[in-house]
């Protein structure tokens, strides 16, 4: 029983569906992307400056430094997989977060890596498009690196 006054609950989340669906799209595109060498789309999805973070630590990428980068990369994205559960929280309506484990293919320095990791975006809606203003990559493994080598003492 609905009571006089009381908003429709449902409309609200298709439209929250609606809206995660768009982004896990955006996450896919932004991957093809980079697979791709489609250096305009990947410019098109990413806002400026672009916060990105992972084992090499933190940067602040303006779009001039990332279409460098994507221009001459010393790594081939051949194939991508975002697996399973991938989770969608928005915040705001401008503003949303999307974190997924992700499987890659790749040749970096001339030589085949396949890895698995656990990647988080977020993303503003500017100027009516949705823009990724930060990614994060984090390695799958031992959260304390016992899986890795020993650092040289």
């Amino acid at each position: 029983m609905k009571v006089q006054g009381t908003p429709d609950a449902k409309p609200a989340r298709m439209a929250t569906r609606s809206v995660e669906k768009e982004l896990l799209e955006l996450e896919n595109a932004y991957w093809r992307a980079l697979r791709d060498g489609d250096v305009d789309a990947a410019m098109r999805l990413t806002d400026d400056p672009c916060i990105v973070t992972g084992a090499q630590g933190v940067g602040r990428v303006g779009k001039q430094a990332l279409a460098a980068m994507l221009k001459s990369p010393t790594w081939t994205l051949h194939a991508f997989e975002l697996l399973d559960h991938a989770q969608v929280r928005l915040l705001g309506d401008d503003v949303a977060i999307v974190a997924y484990n992700v499987h890659e293919e790749l040749t970096v320095d001339g030589k085949p890596v396949a890895l698995d990791a656990a990647d988080a975006s977020t993303w503003v809606r500017r100027d009516g498009r949705w823009v990724c203003a930060l990614h994060t990559e984090a390695i799958a493994g031992d959260p304390y690196g016992r899986d890795r080598r020993a650092a040289a003492s």
